[in-house]
């Protein structure tokens, strides 16, 4: 159906200097790659063991330190900068998080990324029928549009319904992605709630890294990429590309079953993107980076005001970085985005919808004895234009915002505060504390408390017979609970919350003459995750389970909220026998209500993905994936249609290393 309707943000990137790390106190990431992996972090949990004090010394890095000269380059894949806005190993971060790299990407081989994210902690899908389809993510059973999510540091998504369109992004322009669970507006303004998401397109760790990619499958499915990239120069002055196109195209399925505008044919969708970009290194004090992402799809589907789409997606980043000194990081940044959307009935224009946004930062890390200060200014201007005539078409909010960073031996502290000024509702206060303890060489405790908030959108406020102007912004404060662990049979973390949102916008019957949107929802969202990652008997085995009370406190009371399962898991193992590899993927799903009155029920599901690989050569790959295996009929999303059983052939280059 219609929407209605990004640099990332350290500018850290593969074996860049000037990435802001924290002394690890006493604990590092540990873990020998798999096969053309080198050394990473496990996937799914963090990893502790007790550094020596060489090694902790070796990693107590500044901003202007190049390379992280003190030893061996640290890959991106042992870093996470969304969780505090600064470069953080993964064993540091103390909120909960998941990374998925490009390694796991090419093993999983999914589809897209909402495949990619399925059944990942925290996370609930609803599908509007299959490939390319509206796809929207429920982090931790907060509402979709209580999720930021942000292609390479820019807010991605529409501001007139709220949402991201994750589906228009293809899998074979991501590098990584990694997603943060809790509430994270003290660092982000508004929408994170549930969490954030951050997708970082992909860019080079070697001087020349080309690749390609060709596939075949079924519904007509036919993919093409092919990239270049690389890096020049040594660890004070150098530069670095990227260039990726990548092209898909299927018939797709019928999308929908209702009676609504019912049309039993096939639904297709085409989606062409590219991603352009680059960085310089000036000097040990100077860098900067540009980049460039866009795709364009074309998209028919069922069951809404329109049968067709021409959509775009579009994100324009760039960064300068100023270290003047080994304890002084400055960072300004500027980009924009863009969702912009054409809608068809049978052939004949019917809407335009298009969201433009241009943001703008400063930040400062500041190295003050053991800890790290963190201070930063964020702008960010939305203008819409269409068809469709909105009392008002453009707002404008400004941030501020402090963070607080530091270690006290086995403990660590994150501590930070924003205070959002909105030109439509006027402003709005949040904060967060988070605190580790690492009380053995195995085992963190950590616990935070934090409040968010989501600005209402254009449609809320202003579309014509249906927008209440008066709105104010959703709010919600959240505790956390959890525990970490590693030890010699592999890794491991549970987290238990409690999430409780005041003044959501629901409908309203009694506003107006027709109803309309108003502040008059609350609910409380309790759950439990756990995640591990291990080896049995060579094949690697990790996974998540999730227990989750999404209760509705108001109109509804007592009911679930739709579109979220109160239990889910997914199992991934994999294994390498020389040149062949073999893999598969089990997501679960329970029940779940289409609707606030819970008279619409959806059964749970089970899912099983097969995958097998052939290494032709050092460069080449030859890959199957194998979905939905057992041809499950399910939904999620009340009367539209999921892919049944698929296949899809891929070869792929790319010279080994």
């Amino acid at each position: 159906m219609t929407r209605h309707a990004v640099g990332d943000v350290t500018g850290c990137t593969h074996r860049v200097p000037s990435c802001t790390l924290l002394p690890p106190v006493r604990f590092h990431a540990i873990r020998a790659g798999r096969r053309g992996e080198g050394v990473s972090v496990h996937r799914h949990a963090v990893v502790f063991r007790r550094a020596t004090l060489a090694s902790t010394l070796s990693l107590i890095l500044f901003p202007s330190i190049p390379a992280f000269a003190t030893g061996a380059a640290v890959d991106l894949d042992q870093v996470v900068v969304t969780a505090t806005r600064t470069a953080r190993t993964q064993d540091q971060t103390l909120a909960a998080v998941t990374v998925i790299d490009r390694a796991e990407i090419e093993r999983l081989q999914a589809p897209s990324v909402p495949d990619l994210l399925r059944g990942r902690a925290g996370i609930s899908l609803a599908n509007n029928g299959g490939p390319g389809k509206s796809t929207s993510l429920f982090l931790r059973g907060t509402e979709s549009d209580h999720v930021l999510v942000l292609v390479d540091g820019i807010k991605l998504g529409s501001a007139t319904n709220g949402s991201a369109a994750l589906q228009d992004i293809p899998v074979e322009q991501v590098e990584r992605i990694e997603i943060v669970r809790g509430p994270f507006s003290s660092l982000y303004g508004s929408e994170a709630i549930g969490g954030v998401v951050q997708i970082f397109t992909r860019r080079p760790q070697g001087p020349f890294e080309p690749n390609a990619m060709l596939a075949i499958g079924s519904e007509k499915t036919r993919r093409a990429s092919a990239g270049l990239a690389g890096r020049r120069g040594d660890d004070t002055r150098g530069g670095w590309y990227s260039l990726q196109a990548a092209h898909e195209t299927t018939e797709g399925i019928n999308a929908y079953r209702g009676t609504r505008n019912f049309d039993p044919d096939l639904d297709g969708y085409r989606n062409t993107s590219l991603t352009a970009q680059g960085g310089y290194r000036f000097n040990e004090r100077w860098d900067g980076e540009l980049r460039v992402f866009r795709a364009e799809g074309r998209n028919e589907y069922d069951g809404g005001p329109a049968s067709e789409a021409d959509s775009v997606q579009q994100v324009l980043g760039g960064r300068l970085r100023h270290a003047p000194n080994e304890r002084v990081t400055f960072t300004a940044s500027a980009g924009g985005s863009a969702d912009l959307s054409d809608n068809f009935f049978d052939g004949v224009f019917s809407s335009r919808f298009d969201t433009r946004r241009k943001v703008g930062g400063l930040q400062a890390d500041l190295g003050i004895g053991a800890g790290l200060l963190t201070l930063g200014f964020d702008w960010q201007r939305d203008e819409i234009d269409g068809t469709t005539a909105y009392a008002v078409d453009r707002r404008i909010n400004r941030g501020v915002f402090g963070q607080w960073q530091q270690a006290f031996g086995a403990q660590s502290l994150q501590a930070s505060l924003r205070r959002d000024d909105d030109s439509q509702f006027g402003g709005e206060t949040t904060g967060s504390v988070l605190w580790g303890w690492d009380f053995t060489d195995a085992l963190r405790l950590t616990a935070s408390y934090g409040t968010a908030f989501k600005a209402p959108t254009f449609n809320e406020l202003y579309f014509p017979g249906y927008g209440n102007p008066a709105l104010g912004p959703e709010t919600s404060r959240s505790v956390e609970l959890g525990l970490r662990g590693a030890h010699g049979w592999g890794v491991w973390s549970l987290n238990a919350y409690d999430t409780r949102i005041d003044d959501m916008i629901a409908y309203d019957a009694d506003l107006g003459d027709f109803g309309g949107p108003n502040n008059i929802d609350r609910a409380r969202i309790r759950g439990v995750e756990a995640t591990f990652d291990t080896t049995v008997l060579g094949w690697d085995l990790s996974g998540s389970l999730g227990w989750l009370d999404p209760e509705n406190r108001a109109g509804n009371a007592g009911k679930v909220l739709p579109r979220r399962a109160r239990r889910s898991a997914r199992i991934d193992l994999d294994r390498r026998f020389g040149d062949f590899s073999a893999g598969a993927s089990v997501t679960g799903v329970g029940e779940r209500f289409d609707n606030l009155s819970n008279t619409t029920r959806m059964g749970g599901y089970g899912l099983a993905d097969l995958r097998v690989g052939y290494a032709l050569s050092n460069d080449w790959q030859l890959r199957l994936s194998l979905n939905n295996v057992l041809d499950k009929q399910y939904e999620t999303a009340a009367l539209y249609n999921q892919p049944g059983r698929n296949w899809l052939l891929s070869v792929r280059y790319r010279p080994g290393r």
